[in-house]
């Protein structure tokens, strides 16, 4: 259920000494409970308490047996803690792709180094109050030259020769505090909210990309006036964007915090910028309730990546729906869980149903109330839970509420079932009515059935006329007055239900073998060198340890990962009597990769490389291609790549 604590539930101050050459941390936090509850604080096991009050009287914490410092605390009246602490942090590694930086463990990522410091909620970097929200003022200090914050209000700073420091408010209610510093240069400016209220814009940037400041400042004022009109006032006072050493996509309430490779993107400030700016209001103003799902990664991602793609064209709209109905037939029956369980991305799985599925949701939540009504839920739902720790029920209630619509069916299926509605038009028969024709349709679908409006197109000489069939079980027929003599009819052809799609509606795509935990692998390179480059490869494709099979077995019928040089793949392709490189590759590049179907319904991708360092340079960027079904590289530069056509389910009408 949804929660908030009264305004002065919990205060904490903390002032924190900061030495990235040395990696030293000093702290003092000062919390103040102003309620009676027992409490726990956490502090991470790197650290140390030099020094503990409660109410002026000296206590001595203990550890636990992970030698992380429990600190339990059960008052009959309000109380405060003194807590001093230090420790070492963790050298900052700046070879760590994404997937490796967001999957690093908790014990080992509160990192600093002279070109970052990141201090993540998660690492227990400061004595963090494990059971409730609070509100907060942190205070940097930082060597000449570097500079920080955390999320909130900047409320003074001040640098000399002797170091910088700077102090930040936050006056919501927040479930813990990160901290990032850098070697920044800092670019400001400002604009003015829907409210008439002036809000202050930063950029955090290392000095190689400050070039770039003016334009993602720009950016982002066209962001805010977008959500502000779509959902309501920004709800805090300012937003900065922050440069990583390593290639991070975080977003905290005020800020977001990318690598700097990342924003060297010419296309991250329509795409992941925006994502990250509209999280102020889903994610971080509007709390997800992690026990029964995290629903903000779907709301951002649908009124955000998707919107973006709306706005270019439909057919792009529809590409992106596409791609989210691939990505989910590469997973295996079993891979993915309900909905209701997701709580963030882990894997490749996860993110297709927590992102994917859950925008996909919210698309389809759209059509069945209409897109006036579904733009007011959303104020609605943000004028309810504004600061509050939401669930999806407070969801659904607000658009019912608005809607005056029963959506506990809509609700239950798509959150609490795993799978997604198998459908297929099974019967079409035509007859001449008294004003034209008449088309009996009949859908199936497997048990236990869905709740579906399933559109059909059905093309005749003169056009094309769309349906909306009320399907409730798992066979249906329809009855169709239509204007001229059906010619065929098509399945859902503008791509809007989560369903599965047909075998020959889904092309084979590279992610499947890389979320698929069947897949196995052929490594063809003969030489030691070359081989466990392939092999590298393939471990970083699957972000597991390979399953390899040696070159002469069979062709299994699940997924198949294929790695080699250019004339071993040739080969390997001719001796079992499959078709040669497609023409969208051929004779292209320095590496190449495609899929195409196996003689047993299996996924084949068949990664093709001229030499071992062509090989090695597709290393990092490969894995980002999931989505494509063929892609060429010139060295690490992917310059051409693409989806085999889909095709739709159609049935002729005779």
């Amino acid at each position: 259920m949804a929660y908030s604590l009264p305004d002065s539930a919990i205060d904490y101050d903390i002032e924190v000494r900061i030495n990235p050459t040395t990696r030293v941390l000093e702290g003092r936090s000062v919390i103040t409970f102003n309620r009676t509850r027992e409490q726990t604080l956490i502090l991470g096991a790197q650290f140390e308490v030099t020094q503990a009050r409660i109410n002026g009287q000296p206590f001595d914490p203990e550890t636990d047996q992970s030698h992380m410092w429990q600190i339990p605390v059960a008052m009959l009246r309000p109380h405060q803690i003194e807590i001093h602490w230090r420790g070492e942090l963790h050298p900052l590694d700046e070879t760590l792709d994404h997937e490796q930086t967001l999957n690093r463990p908790i014990a080992v990522s509160a990192v600093s180094g002279e070109t970052g410091t990141y201090l993540p909620n998660a690492s227990y970097w400061y004595p963090r109050v494990m059971h409730g929200l609070v509100h907060y003022t942190v205070q940097i200090e930082l060597p000449s030259g570097q500079r920080g914050l955390v999320a909130g209000r900047l409320v003074e700073e001040e640098e000399t020769d002797s170091g910088y420091r700077a102090r930040f408010e936050f006056t919501h209610p927040a479930e813990g505090i990160d901290l990032m510093a850098g070697p920044y240069e800092i670019t400001t400016d400002s604009v003015t909210g829907i409210k008439g209220e002036l809000i202050q814009l930063r950029t955090y940037f290392h000095p190689e990309i400050s070039q770039l400041a003016d334009d993602y400042l720009e950016s982002v004022k066209r962001y805010f006036k977008l959500y502000e009109s779509w959902i309501g006032a920004y709800p805090f006072t300012e937003f900065s964007i922050v440069s990583s050493p390593t290639p991070t996509g975080f977003g905290m309430p005020t800020l977001t915090y990318l690598g700097i490779n990342v924003l060297q993107l010419p296309f991250i400030r329509d795409t992941s910028l925006g994502h990250e700016v509209l999280h102020n209001w889903w994610g971080n103003a509007v709390y997800p309730d992690y026990q029964s799902g995290n629903w903000s990664e779907g709301l951002t991602t649908f009124m955000a990546d998707y919107t973006y793609k709306e706005l270019e064209s439909d057919d792009a709209a529809r590409e992106m729906r596409l791609s989210w109905l691939r990505d989910f037939a590469a997973l295996e029956p079993g891979q993915d869980s309900p909905l209701a369980a997701f709580t963030s991305r882990t894997h490749g799985a996860s993110k297709i149903v927590g992102y994917n599925k859950s925008a996909m949701l919210f698309f389809m939540l759209r059509d069945l109330v209409g897109e006036e009504m579904f733009n007011r839920s959303l104020k609605g739902l943000w004028a309810m839970q504004r600061f509050k720790v939401t669930a999806w029920p407070h969801l659904q209630k607000a658009f019912e509420m608005i809607s005056a619509q029963n959506l506990q069916p809509f609700f239950d299926q798509w959150l609490n079932r795993t799978g997604a509605p198998n459908l297929t038009i099974t019967d079409v028969r035509q007859e001449q009515a008294d004003t034209g024709y008449r088309l009996n349709i009949t859908l199936t679908q497997d048990e236990p059935p869905y709740q579906l409006r399933v559109p059909v197109a059905v093309q005749t000489a003169t056009g094309e006329e769309t349906h909306i069939l009320d399907l409730k079980q798992s066979g249906q027929s329809f009855a169709l007055d239509i204007n001229g003599k059906a010619q065929s009819v098509v399945l859902d052809p503008d791509v809007r239900l989560f369903r599965q799609l047909a075998p020959d509606e889904a092309p084979p795509i590279l992610r499947e073998v890389m979320v698929n935990p069947t897949t196995v692998t052929f490594l063809l390179p003969d030489t030691d060198a070359t081989q466990q480059i392939a092999a590298t490869l393939a471990e970083k494709l699957q972000r597991r340890a390979p399953r390899i099979i040696a070159a002469n077995q069979p062709i299994p019928a699940t997924p198949t990962l294929i790695i080699g040089l250019q004339h071993e793949v040739d080969a390997w392709l001719s001796a079992k009597n499959l078709p040669s490189r497609p023409e969208a590759v051929n004779d292209k590049g320095s590496a190449q990769a495609w899929t195409l179907t196996g003689p047993d319904g299996g996924s084949l991708a068949i990664v093709s490389a001229q030499d071992a360092a062509s090989l090695e340079a597709i290393i990092r960027p490969l894995p980002h291609y999931g989505r494509q079904s063929y892609i060429v590289f010139n060295g690490r530069q992917a310059v051409d790549r693409g989806v085999w056509p889909i095709k739709v389910q159609r049935v002729a009408v005779e």
